[in-house]
């Protein structure tokens, strides 16, 4: 079940309000958020990679923050992405790093995105530590893969997502064949010009595109929480003797862990996008849009202050 399209849509503009989001900032982890968001400091992140490392999971950070419009900014998200890596190698816990171009100055210039995503991709390159670049909307799609494209002509340990639901999916996933890729329907609001708007047709796209991803021998991360999905993913990897070394399922941390627990045990590698800091508000907005359940979520939370 998805929410009714007005409701879902009042909720990702929610999500791009500045002054929520510097509001929330103030609020901390507050109206259920802390569902989703494993703490506001690095060191409550690390903690929570170390537990869940230990229950079997491996994970990929995400230092919060996107749609950075000052320079500053984006040096401070930058530095922070560096420290992410110290302390990924400092605790020697299983788990990459995730980044938004936007947080790391893409909407301020190119080039600034690049030089500040070079500095990240070295530190992981000297640490052995895989770096994923998050997909963010339609509009910064292109920059984004131009981007992927330099970083790795240096450096193979990185990647980027592909989302379903764009016209263009199955294009890129050919395009990128060995490139390690976490496959989503996606979450942003598109017009039907750039993306499907029906879930079946979405859903349809969304196994076609891992199918692909598959059958060319590429790394392949299945990024959903939908059991049909995943079900048809484990049958299709049996029935084409594709090895569970190829692929991995991920999903937010502080979603359907019955169902994680069933994939560990049936020797799946399972990876949880854990995400931390104080700019939660849209990434929170946006996990509200999703699913009516974390509606519920935020709801005890906010009763429960």
């Amino acid at each position: 079940m998805v929410l009714d399209q007005p409701l879902r849509s009042f909720f990702m503009q929610l999500a791009k309000s500045k002054p929520l989001n510097k509001a929330a900032k103030k609020w901390g982890l507050k109206f259920g958020a802390r569902q989703f968001v494993a703490g506001q400091t690095l060191e409550e992140a690390m903690a929570t990679v170390i537990d869940l490392n230990n229950k079997g999971l491996v994970c990929t950070l995400d230092h919060l923050g996107e749609f950075v419009t000052e320079e500053q900014e984006a040096l401070d998200s930058t530095e922070a992405c560096l420290d992410v890596l110290r302390a990924i190698n400092e605790t020697g816990a299983d788990c990459n790093l995730s980044v938004k171009l936007t947080q790391l100055g893409l909407d301020i210039d190119e080039s600034f995105c690049l030089k500040n995503m070079k500095r990240i991709v070295q530190t992981a390159r000297s640490f052995g530590i895989f770096v994923r670049i998050d997909m963010e909307d339609y509009a910064h799609c292109e920059q984004t893969l131009r981007i992927l494209e330099k970083l790795r002509n240096e450096y193979d340990g990185v990647g980027t997502v592909i989302q379903a639901y764009l016209h263009r999916a199955e294009e890129d996933v050919r395009s990128l064949k060995g490139v390690p890729l976490r496959l989503v329907k996606g979450a942003y609001k598109e017009s039907a010009e750039v993306a499907l708007q029906e879930k079946a047709l979405i859903d349809e796209n969304y196994f076609n595109i891992i199918r692909l991803h598959l059958d060319n021998g590429s790394y392949t991360a299945i990024a959903s929480h939908d059991h049909h999905i995943i079900e048809k993913v484990k049958t299709y990897a049996a029935e084409n003797r594709i090895p569970k070394s190829q692929f991995e399922f991920q999903m937010l941390y502080g979603f359907r862990e019955t169902l994680q627990k069933e994939l560990l045990e049936q020797g799946y590698k399972v990876r949880l996008y854990v995400p931390f800091g104080t700019d939660w508000f849209g990434y929170f907005m946006r996990r509200l849009a999703e699913r009516p359940q974390n509606i519920a979520f935020a709801l005890r939370g906010f009763f429960s202050k």
